[in-house]
């Protein structure tokens, strides 16, 4: 009887030796991903080597969040750069949010990822972070992707890539880069996938949403693409102008004179607008009033400090309207927030820290928007109008949302682009709430929801961080936007 006691308990004891060792790792791996260390039981090589584990400023959170490049053609050493964030709320269950910001040649980095949507805003010294409450990694996991080439981070080694950009060029781009990544991070493949974007993103997000329909025909291409939402779009070079102009006059910032001679003069459908002298010259007294103001947010203080390049260098290029070529507008948001922002990036440590450069290499020059891209554009869609009833017919759902005190892409714009699209009402005009105050007013219509924000500029997240998170939860969700003050 003994012996077998004896027996028993030496096998409980062995259990036991055996077991600990492991509770002892799990818990070590659960404490270091807390401190958004690598755990590599979980993750393969490529995702380790992409990992942010020593960001300066950064604040302690409980998610991860990767960094890095991901080569798009090996023949010419091509690589975009990309940030990614965890949903810091259960991760697993969350879907993937692709955000593109426009210019075109401005940075997702600079603009939405630490000024409008992402975890860590930049301090207003550019030497530090802060969290974001209102981030939109508490609904999704987060990808951001500075595109084209010459944004940001985001490179060739090869020339002759930079006169080819444009349109197409950088949706297939772009279109590439999601299966590279999807392969590192393969956990996210079969995940709901959405695209969003602001400004000329508003051409970006439905082309490449377009490739990923078509290309969806092939299985062993699928992406589990539902949906895009779109902010204060690009949409209709036609609609858009005389969004513009209007806007401008209907919100005191251009005489009846200059209203009247456009109206008069312009055809913003034609071919030959731009070659009009008459034409050409009252858009440009146009652009020359939003020059003494904030032309992305109408009622805001504009930045005076000596580094605020961006803004004087678009200025530059909005008067130059005298070609038979569409003038084209930057899209971005300029107060000093773009300065911090640069401030930031430009930092060795930042730019190692985000796997930027290794020891050894040299400090790379990182600017918000590249104007050489933004002015040498090889290809550009007059409307993207045609592309949104091919989504709506594949059933994706669609959102667009305009910030009402935006004179660069304004609300009338997107409404006139809207009504061009002819489709149904669903749901009419209504305002819509938030924390029992006017968020805005939404109009829903067959496979699209139309949505403003009062009181908010250009990058609508910057102005309405509250409202923008809730907006974003609603459409995840497929919820419309409430309806009473609650």
């Amino acid at each position: 009887m003994f012996s077998q006691y004896s027996l028993l308990l030496i096998i409980i004891i062995s259990l036991i030796l055996l077991l600990e060792p492991i509770k002892i790792v799990g818990r070590r791996s659960h404490e270091l991903s807390n401190n958004n260390k690598p755990d590599s039981s979980s993750l393969d090589s490529s995702y380790i080597e992409d990992l942010v584990t020593n960001l300066p400023g950064q604040p302690s959170v409980n998610f991860k969040h990767y960094a890095g490049h991901v080569t798009v053609n090996e023949k010419n050493g091509r690589a975009l750069f990309y940030w990614f964030y965890e949903c810091s709320i259960d991760p697993q269950d969350k879907p993937l949010v692709l955000w593109l910001n426009g210019g075109p040649g401005c940075s997702s980095v600079g603009y939405g990822a630490t000024q409008e949507i992402g975890p860590f805003l930049v301090d207003f010294d550019g030497f530090g972070l802060q969290l974001n409450p209102y981030s939109w990694n508490k609904e999704a996991n987060l990808l951001f992707l500075e595109s084209p080439i010459g944004v940001g981070f985001s490179y060739s080694n090869t020339s002759g890539d930079y006169h080819i950009i444009g349109d197409d060029f950088t949706a297939n781009d772009t279109y590439t880069f999601l299966h590279k990544w999807l392969l590192k991070f393969p956990s996210y493949k079969k995940r709901p996938f959405y695209i969003a974007g602001e400004s000329y993103a508003g051409k970006y997000v439905p082309e490449l949403a377009e490739v990923i329909v078509d290309k969806n025909k092939d299985p062993s291409l699928f992406i589990d693409l539902r949906g895009i939402l779109l902010g204060n779009p690009e949409t209709c070079d036609a609609e858009d102008w005389k969004g513009l102009v209007d806007y401008a006059w209907s919100h005191a910032v251009i005489s009846d004179e200059t209203h009247k001679t456009i109206s008069d003069t312009c055809n913003f459908h034609s071919d030959d607008t731009w070659s009009n002298q008459t034409c050409s010259e009252a858009v440009d007294e146009v652009l020359k009033q939003y020059k003494e103001i904030d032309i992305y947010s109408l009622y805001t203080s504009v930045c005076i400090r000596d580094t605020a390049t961006t803004q004087q260098q678009t200025t530059q290029v909005l008067f130059d309207t005298k070609s038979k070529m569409m003038p084209r507008i930057m899209g971005g948001y300029d107060p000093c927030l773009d300065d911090y922002t640069s401030s930031y990036y430009n930092r060795l440590d930042v730019q190692k820290a985000l796997h930027v450069i290794s020891d050894g290499q040299h400090l790379k020059n990182w600017s918000i928007c590249n104007m050489t891209i933004f002015g040498s554009w090889s290809d550009s869609k007059e409307s993207v109008l045609p592309i949104y009833h091919k989504l709506i017919n594949a059933g994706l759902k669609i959102w667009v949302y305009s910030g009402d005190t935006d004179g660069r892409v304004p609300v009338l714009s997107t409404r006139y682009s809207l009504s061009a699209l002819g489709l149904p009402i669903t749901a009419k005009w209504r305002p819509w709430y938030h924390q029992k105050q006017v968020g805005g007013w939404v109009e829903e219509y067959k496979g699209l929801t139309f949505a403003t924000f009062r009181g908010a500029g250009h990058a609508v997240p910057t102005f309405k961080p509250s409202e923008s998170l809730a907006f974003f939860t609603s459409f995840l969700n497929g919820q419309s936007l409430p309806f009473q003050r609650i």
